[in-house]
């Protein structure tokens, strides 16, 4: 663009962008200190421009536009390191680090409201400003190179007695059920593994049975119904965690000993051995080897040990102990930051009220792989808590896609790919000109969505390689249709709601046709993404 240009003029059709990880949303060019609103020529299906669509510069409300945000990273110990952090690259990307420590752990990337963390707007706010009042979710980015903690996390009663009692431990009185979706293979221990599965491994494993009371293994044996199952499992789980350190540290040698000499032994058949056996005594070994002397390496065989692939979730609800122990995932839960720990951790560790708080349920996670609302580019992730619920969004090469209003705050963050987004209405003016106005979307930029804002709008041009994903979170408002059980735990007795994303909208006339793709040039597109990087910033 020449350097006296009228900035309020298109060149080659193209006018300037209008966002960056290191501007503000309108970005201030030559004499215009408004800001760039854009409207591309957006063309059909047939390849040819849409009569009337041209650019023009207009005034933006920030009440009605996507807004970027600045989350907050958190560099916990089990982070993945450098730049093969998710959570690294997104942070460069949004602006809230200027560069990436290739030795430091980038563990988590906050979005939302909570006071340990606060997301910032471009504009010197925070999000909690912005929205008026605090979200009722926290959205988060997590990148585990280690295993986290063993812990559960409290329901409401209990965490308002856990905040009176110790408010410098537990800093507030809400409940954090939470869902995770993976965003590469990731590995968890959640739930407790049913009475059977333990009793073989009291049985296999003797290091294991002589961390556990004869009381506790006689219950474990002798259950027999629902009830005393669920007796036995508290009191082999409160015997294993009360087990006297020097005793549980030195039965943890010993089977490492063994299980390492039985992994360099001579070649024996698979069938020798059941899957969730070997598994188990693998995990062990890696669980040891990150936090060396800690009995809570044992923990493989007492909770289910699962991998989920990309794009499956899982929902923890109360009360439900869990540890994440490698991989990526988008995560939301209720805004709370309260865990009770019991294991893996070099934290203060909460057993008596770990033990107390334990819904004690046995059997594995129920795996969601979301709902079609209605078609497969709009998964829906809805847990049975009214505080949020997760979309991912799927918007192929040369295609558009509209959302419905969702007239409630909204948080969303690209995971995958590039494109465009607007909120600009599409009505055209007196003229014929389009007001729309575009934001450039790549991996690890987030937007906070205003609840009165028009309905967002998607598109990637025909000459990118790959799909755009992004992930949005928003109030539940899907809470009589969830996709995932009451407890988190699967029972197949329970029938799962798949019904189509329904979102009430402003219009009556409002279809679901409206959220199907529609295939666009990529023309314009095309090279609003080279302009866009030749753009200094």
């Amino acid at each position: 663009m020449a350097a006296m240009e009228d900035p309020r003029k298109s060149v080659n059709g193209l006018p300037p962008p209008i966002s960056t990880a290191s501007s503000p949303l309108c970005l201030p060019v030559g004499s215009n200190p408004t800001g760039a609103m854009l409207s591309g020529d957006i063309k059909n299906g047939a390849g040819k421009k849409a009569p009337g669509l041209v650019p023009r510069w207009v005034m933006p409300d920030a009440q009605d536009t996507i807004q970027p945000l600045k989350p907050v990273v958190k560099d916990y110990a089990w982070g993945i390191r450098g730049p093969d952090s998710r959570v690294a690259r997104f942070a460069l990307e949004s602006g809230s680090i200027s560069e990436i420590d290739p030795s430091a752990p980038y563990a988590e990337l906050w979005l939302g409201t909570h006071p340990a963390g606060p997301t910032m707007l471009e504009d010197g706010r925070t999000l909690e400003e912005a929205v008026g009042e605090p979200l009722p979710f926290l959205f988060k980015v997590l990148s585990a190179g280690k295993a986290l903690s063993i812990q559960a996390h409290p329901d409401k009663l209990m965490a308002q007695k856990l905040h009176q009692d110790n408010p410098e431990k537990y800093k507030d009185a809400t409940h954090k059920p939470e869902l995770a979706i993976a965003l590469t293979p990731f590995e968890a221990m959640c739930g407790f593994r049913r009475i059977e599965e333990i009793s073989v491994f009291l049985r296999k494993h003797p290091e294991f049975a002589a961390c556990v009371s004869p009381d506790a293994k006689l219950q474990v044996f002798m259950a027999q119904d629902e009830e005393t199952e669920r007796f036995a499992l508290r009191e082999l789980f409160s015997s294993f965690m009360h087990c006297d350190p020097a005793v549980s540290t030195e039965q943890l040698s010993i089977m490492l000993d063994r299980l390492r000499q039985e992994a360099t032994a001579a070649y024996r058949h698979p069938h020798d051995e059941p899957p969730w056996e070997r598994k188990a005594a693998r995990a062990i070994l890696r669980l040891a080897q990150q936090f060396p002397g800690d009995p809570g390496a044992m923990a493989p065989l007492f909770l289910n040990y699962l991998l989920i692939a990309p794009g499956e979730s899982f929902f923890m609800a109360a009360n439900e102990p869990h540890a994440y122990v490698a991989g990526e995932i988008i995560e939301c839960m209720a805004q709370s930051d309260n865990v009770v720990r019991a294991g893996l951790t070099g934290k203060f560790k909460d057993v008596d009220n770990l033990v107390n708080m334990l819904s004690y349920t046995m059997g594995g996670p129920y795996i969601d792989a979301g709902a079609p609302s209605p078609t497969e580019a709009i998964l829906r992730y809805t847990p049975p808590v009214p505080e949020f619920e997760v979309m991912i969004i799927t918007v192929q090469p040369g295609e558009r896609l509209t959302l419905p209003d969702l007239e409630v705050p909204a948080i969303f963050t690209t995971i995958e790919g590039a494109g465009f987004a607007t909120t600009s209405n599409q009505e055209q003016s007196s003229n014929g000109e389009d007001t729309s106005q575009y934001s450039k979307l790549n991996q690890g930029r987030s937007f906070y969505l205003p609840p009165s804002a028009p309905p967002l709008r998607l598109m990637v041009g025909l000459s990118q390689r790959g799909p755009m994903k992004i992930a949005l979170a928003h109030k539940n408002l899907h809470l009589d249709k969830p996709t995932s059980p009451l407890n988190g735990m699967h029972h197949e007795s329970e029938v799962m709601s798949q019904s189509p994303y329904n979102i009430s909208t402003r219009s009556p006339t409002h279809s679901g046709d409206e959220y199907i793709n529609t295939v666009v040039s990529s023309d314009d597109l095309t090279q609003l993404n080279a302009k866009l990087q030749k753009q200094a910033f």
